[in-house]
């Protein structure tokens, strides 16, 4: 057994307890320094224990109950070891004590979640005067950043140029490569602007001088266009502002008596984005449809309308015979609406344009294969407006209205 060895077996089994409570506050507080050192996470132990006197037993101060805290959570032999015998041998303590008081297991804190101020040791020795005042601690470093000397520079600034600047040799033509003009082009060409050489290069096809809008404007263009002169560099197109579309302007109550009145000159009803339209409104306006024999356009676009208006429809093409376009896109109708509209399209035999897209969800494969069924069962269909998602009823809608198209192409012939 070394020497070293034989030193540590004198504190195997001392009473740290004991020895804590026979030390000083001055030994206490060298001793908290020395935990510290060896392990600043144990900082944060203490403030479990502070203020509590009654935590080891009755007399304790704080400040020993803080110590023993941070003492016990160095409960390892070899740790404890090594502070008995290089902190406590050097504050008196004696082997050969009684065992006493125990520390609980809640106050070893290994947590890294802690704030930085509790896993480190509180270094402050002064009381402190006030809450934190954040405005004037800004004006304070400021005022301490303004009162730096700046450091004096190297080489001082002068503003002195060194070196002479760069003139760019010119280029001698030679003779073989020199172009002799007539008089009035070699005039012409002095005093042109940069627009027309610009125009110019492109009619000669030097379409690498310039930017792609430039050389096509000034070929097409029978006039010139270009202020900006000769440059490669793209420019973004100035568009004009597009105002938005006034609204509409149709009054519903009218439309509606109208086309219950079945009058002669109303050949087109259009309510196109009118979205306040109540719903028993339009359920009325299909309902007067139904013998409505004047009306050849029925349009519905973004009224927010849904299945109750899209039965309404569905109704009123079963009856109606002289209707030949309708468009009901851009709506809330689902899947059943859309079922129910193209069952009736079946039944009626005067509707040439039917469009149905652009609804707020996707109808479904079912639908789009009844939308080819319904394109190939009514040939009076010559216009179609869906834009299908699968290529097998896309393929039939197509063949079917190239079918329709042609039988209407050749009942005008006749």
């Amino acid at each position: 057994m070394s020497s070293y060895q034989k030193e540590l077996e004198k504190y195997r089994d001392i009473d740290e307890d004991e020895i804590l409570r026979t030390l000083s506050p001055e030994e206490l507080e060298q001793l908290d320094c020395e935990l510290q050192e060896m392990d600043p996470e144990v900082g944060a132990l203490a403030q479990g224990t502070r203020g509590s006197p009654h935590a080891f037993g009755k007399g304790v101060g704080p400040c020993v109950t803080e110590t023993r805290a941070i003492y016990r959570a160095w409960s390892p032999k070899r740790v404890r070891g090594m502070v008995s015998g290089d902190v406590l041998g050097s504050l008196g303590g004696a082997p050969g004590q009684r065992r006493g008081l125990t520390c609980s297991p809640k106050l070893i804190p290994k947590n890294m979640l802690l704030p930085a101020g509790l896993r480190q040791r509180d270094q402050t020795k002064k009381s402190p005067t006030g809450p934190l005042d954040r405005e004037a601690l800004l004006q304070y470093l400021e005022q301490q950043a303004l009162e730096v000397k700046e450091r004096d520079d190297l080489v001082p600034y002068t503003g002195e140029k060194k070196g002479k600047p760069y003139i760019q040799p010119k280029r001698e033509i030679p003779a073989q490569e020199q172009i002799t003009l007539e008089p009035e082009l070699e005039e012409a060409l002095a005093h042109a602007t940069d627009a027309e050489m610009c125009d110019l290069a492109a009619i000669l096809g030097m379409y690498t001088l310039m930017s792609n809008k430039q050389y096509y404007d000034a070929i097409c263009s029978g006039e010139i266009c270009n202020t900006e002169g000769i440059s490669s560099v793209v420019q973004p197109d100035k568009y004009k502002p597009v105002p938005d579309e006034p609204p509409n302007p149709t009054n519903i109550e009218e439309i509606l008596k109208s086309v219950r009145s079945n009058d002669k000159e109303l050949e087109e009803v259009n309510l196109n984005n009118i979205q306040d339209i109540p719903i028993p409104m339009l359920t009325e306006l299909c309902e007067a449809m139904k013998t409505n024999t004047h009306v050849r356009s029925f349009s519905l676009v973004a009224t927010r309308s849904g299945d109750p208006v899209a039965n309404a429809v569905a109704d009123m093409l079963r009856e109606n015979r002289s209707l030949q376009s309708l468009n009901i896109e851009s709506n809330f109708i689902s899947r059943t609406g859309l079922m129910a509209v193209l069952k009736a399209v079946r039944e009626n035999a005067t509707l040439t344009e039917l469009r149905v897209d652009n609804q707020r969800q996707w109808p479904g494969d079912a639908v789009e294969m009844e939308m080819a069924t319904v394109l190939e069962q009514c040939p009076s269909i010559v216009r179609f407006g869906y834009h299908f998602t699968q290529q097998g009823p896309r393929t039939r809608a197509a063949q079917a209205m190239t079918r329709n198209n042609e039988l209407r192409r050749q009942q005008k012939k006749r």
